[in-house]
C-alpha cells in the first residue's frame, strides 16, 4: 500500500465508497486485491478513529436506532464451530441516526445480544450533549440498555410493527414467499421512558439508512459473493462508508453533508482529504 500514489489511493477509495467489491475495484484500477484490502483496513481504521473523536457533544434532538443483518464467511446455519470462533457467521450492525440532520453519530458491529445493545446505547449516550427523544424497534434488549445508560434523562419510545403473512397479495392464495418481505399491516407506539412526542415516534429514517448501507457497500448486498470474509475488513468497510456518508457526500435534502448540518465540519471533505487521514 505504501507504494501507491495519492492519486491511486483516491481512485481505489472512489470505487469502494460507491459500493464496488474488492474484485471489481481490481478490474477498474488495475491494483492488486491485497493492496486494496490493506488500504481499506488502514483507511477504515483511521476513519473510525477520527469519527470517534469528532462525534462528541452532539445536539441531536431526536435519534432513531435499528440493527441490520449481514454475515461474514458464511451464514450462521452453515458455519462450523471452528470458523465461528474465527468470527464467521451472522454479523449485526447497530446504527443510530439523527432524522433531522441525517448524521450517523455511532454504530456497532457485533451480534444481536444484550451486551451488544448495552455497548451500543452507552456509546450513543456518551456522544449526546443534551436530552433527546429516542425511538427503536421492539427488540427487548434496548429497554434495559437505555435505562442503564440514560436513566430518566431521555424520552424513549418503541415502534412495534405488526406483520401479516409474507407474500400474500390480498387474494386467497399466497404468491412466491421465499424472497418476499412480510406485509406490514399496522404498528404500535409504546412509551417506555419520559414523555416522547408520538408524532416523532418513527424508525423510517434509520430503515432508509439500511438501504443506503446495502447499496453503498457491496458486502451488504444480498444474494452475491461480495460478502465479507474477515470481520476486520467488515468493520473497516463500515467505518469508511460512514465517514464518506457523514463528511464527504452532500445529502440531497440538506444540500450539505450531515456533518456540516450538525456543525462538526465546515466544508465537504474530498477523497484526497480522506486519504490524508492515513499516517
Amino acid at each position: 500500500m505504501n507504494k501507491l500514489s495519492t492519486e491511486e489511493k483516491v481512485r481505489v477509495v472512489a470505487c469502494l465508497v460507491e459500493g464496488n467489491s474488492l474484485r471489481s475495484t481490481v478490474r477498474m484500477t488495475g491494483i492488486h486485491r491485497t493492496t486494496i484490502q490493506n488500504l481499506l483496513v488502514d483507511l477504515g481504521n483511521a476513519c473510525a478513529e477520527y469519527q470517534d473523536s469528532a462525534m462528541r457533544n452532539l445536539k441531536c434532538k431526536r435519534v432513531e436506532c435499528d440493527e441490520i443483518w449481514s454475515f461474514c464467511g458464511s451464514k450462521e446455519k452453515n458455519t462450523k464451530p471452528e470458523m465461528k470462533a474465527a468470527g464467521w457467521g451472522d454479523v449485526w450492525t447497530w446504527v443510530a441516526i439523527d432524522p433531522v440532520t441525517k448524521l450517523v453519530p455511532c454504530w456497532h458491529v457485533g451480534n444481536r445480544t444484550p451486551s451488544d445493545a448495552y455497548w451500543f446505547i452507552h456509546d450513543l449516550k456518551d456522544r449526546l450533549a443534551s436530552r433527546t427523544q429516542l425511538t427503536t424497534d421492539g427488540l427487548k434488549f434496548y429497554v434495559q440498555a437505555v435505562e442503564d445508560a440514560f436513566g430518566s434523562e431521555i424520552d424513549y419510545a418503541q415502534l412495534i410493527k405488526l406483520y401479516g403473512i409474507p407474500g400474500r397479495t390480498g387474494q386467497d392464495h399466497p404468491t412466491e414467499v421465499r424472497y418476499s418481505p412480510p406485509e406490514c399491516i399496522g404498528e404500535r407506539k409504546i412509551r417506555v421512558q419520559g414523555n416522547p412526542d408520538k408524532k416523532y415516534v418513527s424508525t423510517s429514517i434509520v430503515e432508509r439508512q439500511n438501504l443506503t448501507m446495502r447499496t453503498g457497500m457491496r458486502r451488504f448486498t444480498r444474494l452475491t459473493n461480495g460478502f465479507s470474509k474477515k470481520v476486520a475488513n467488515h468493520r473497516a468497510a463500515i467505518a469508511l462508508h460512514y465517514f464518506y456518508y457523514n463528511f464527504a457526500r452532500i445529502h440531497q435534502t440538506l444540500r450539505v453533508t450531515p456533518a456540516m448540518e450538525v456543525g462538526i465540519s465546515d466544508h465537504v471533505w474530498s477523497l484526497e482529504e480522506m486519504v490524508k487521514l492515513l499516517k
